[in-house]
């Protein structure tokens, strides 16, 4: 493929891979079921949450791979850490063989495997549409928030004799294993960084990408509503699911027919020219091709000056290492997003506990909810940087984030209503924060450290989510145990309400943080971007 095009085919592939990048998201559907096949407590079953997360600790090792590796072998690396973590707890979770430890290890595995495939749609979303990273790394992330849906959707359509020989944890271990290793390979010749050949696209592929990714988002949430009241069974959604996720695949076919066809254009313009040439003489097309060499050198030298322009209008200053540690911004972006995005997942992550504390029988609904929500929540601001671009401005990512953060800490107090309508309603303004919040944090890392370390600095930064799912988790956790009365389940509203009020002040701690970190950083950053 050309160029264009090929830019185009490295972004389906980022969407595939995010799509299926979340196995982890799933987790809150089966836990319950986990908890008794494993019979461990709740603090215990926090632990194992706390553990996929803390596989991202160790997510900066991806990024130095990125600077020596082909793209497509780190995805591959991080897939395959994933086929082992969860393959395993697969063939061995009901055997006593398997213990505690071992499901540790083999979770945390698999939770940095995320980590690595993340990183390689970062780079690629950044290097290969330098002047539109912004609204491209919003696109692609924003399909992280259907991974929940996805597997959940898989899961609900196996056939029969597998769900019948295999129970709903071991379906969906089944499922994490398998999915993302089999994507990640087929998109694997898509993966790598192309020349740049013009910094700015057409509108059409962008504005394409919207529709398509407006039209899967609606029909996740569609189906999160309720199959039976729209009359589709769960098979038919799942392939129209499918269907919308093939669709970004026309943008790079449209563009090789459209490059394609310009060739042969060109060609048949290059035979006229020659065979004028044969008739009139060389003399006139010596000139002209003098002309044409004149026209290309000042094309050459604008371009030149167009990159220049690039470089000095979007120069920032490049922080890395242990410099970063030593940075005031970079402790209060630390904090500002551990007591808000980190603490929104933490919330996820317990939702199947929440639901059966609340008396709902079934908690993938509720996970679906907030998944399809957290979908829109992180292609919002892929939205607001289109059109402010468009308008020749620039939002700034820390003002983003805590505009982003101020509903989380009510929704949290409102959560101590027990109506199920309340808990639906705030679970939708949670996931789609925290899913916001999460794409808004890809640019605002690089707007605030530069983007030559990028693939370290931002895995610096996501470290905060297995220490935010470690503290908040256990407390969490610690708080149920207690409600429980010494059994391994705890019903009522009252079961997380201590645990509510303690979120709700921290998000609120946090959106201060942030109002910090944008008034501190507010005059460096529209020093540089341009206005």
């Amino acid at each position: 493929m050309s160029s264009s095009s090929s830019h185009w085919l490295s972004l389906v592939g980022s969407v595939w891979l995010q799509t299926i990048n979340g196995p982890n998201a799933d987790f809150p559907v089966y836990s319950s079921q986990f908890k008794e096949i494993k019979g461990i407590s709740q603090v215990q079953l926090n632990f194992l949450a706390f553990a996929s997360d803390a596989g991202k600790l160790f997510g900066w090792f991806a990024g130095i791979a990125a600077l020596y590796l082909p793209l497509w072998l780190v995805a591959v690396t991080g897939a395959a850490f994933g086929l082992v973590g969860y393959g395993v707890q697969f063939l061995f979770l009901e055997r006593s063989g398997l213990a505690y430890w071992h499901l540790f290890l083999l979770t945390s595995l698999a939770g940095n495997g995320i980590c690595w495939i993340n990183t390689v749609c970062y780079l690629l979303c950044i290097k290969n549409f330098p002047s539109d990273s912004r609204v491209v790394v919003s696109l692609a992330t924003s399909y992280l928030g259907l991974s929940a849906k996805l597997y959940t959707t898989m899961a609900g359509t196996m056939p029969r004799a597998l769900t019948s020989r295999y129970s709903t944890t071991k379906v969906y271990l089944l499922l994490n294993a398998v999915v993302p290793m089999a994507v990640t390979l087929v998109a694997a010749p898509s993966l790598r960084v192309v020349d740049i050949v013009k910094k700015k696209w057409s509108q059409a592929p962008f504005l394409a990408m919207f529709v398509i990714t407006l039209a899967t988002g609606a029909c996740a949430i569609v189906d999160s509503l309720g199959s039976a009241s729209v009359g589709l069974s769960s098979r038919e959604h799942m392939v129209s699911l499918y269907v919308m996720l093939a669709l970004p695949l026309l943008i790079p076919v449209a563009l090789k027919m459209r490059e394609s066809l310009a060739k042969i254009r060109d060609a048949k313009w290059e035979n006229r020219r020659v065979h004028d040439h044969d008739s009139d003489g060389g003399a006139e097309t010596a000139a002209a091709v003098s002309v044409e060499i004149q026209v290309e050198d000042n094309n050459k030298s604008q371009q030149e000056q167009e990159e220049q322009s690039v470089v000095v209008g979007g120069g920032q200053e490049e922080v890395g290492g242990l410099q970063l540690l030593n940075r005031i911004d970079f402790w209060l972006y630390f904090f500002s997003y551990l007591f808000s995005a980190t603490l929104g997942l933490v919330f996820l992550n317990n939702l199947g506990q929440i639901a059966e504390s609340r008396g709902l029988a079934d908690a993938s609904t509720l996970v679906t909810l907030s998944s399809s929500f957290g979908f829109f929540g992180r292609l919002l601001p892929a939205f607001l940087d289109y059109y402010t671009a468009k308008s020749g401005y620039n939002l700034s990512r820390t003002a983003s984030m805590a505009s982003l953060m101020a509903p989380m800490s009510p929704a949290f107090f409102l959560l101590l209503h027990p109506k199920h309508m309340v808990l639906y309603a705030c679970t939708t303004v949670i996931g789609t924060c925290t899913g916001a919040i999460t794409s808004v944090a890809v640019s605002a890392t690089s707007e605030l450290f530069g983007t030559k370390h990028f693939g370290v600095n931002h895995n610096v930064v996501v470290a905060n989510i297995p220490v935010g799912s470690l503290c908040f988790g256990y407390l969490a956790a610690f708080l149920y145990q207690r409600g429980a009365h010494g059994g391994n389940r705890c019903i009522g509203a009252a079961c997380y309400r201590d645990t509510f009020i303690l979120w709700g002040a921290t998000c609120a701690a946090g959106t201060a943080l942030c109002t910090v970190l944008y008034a501190r950083s507010r005059g460096l950053i529209k020093g540089r971007l341009p206005r």
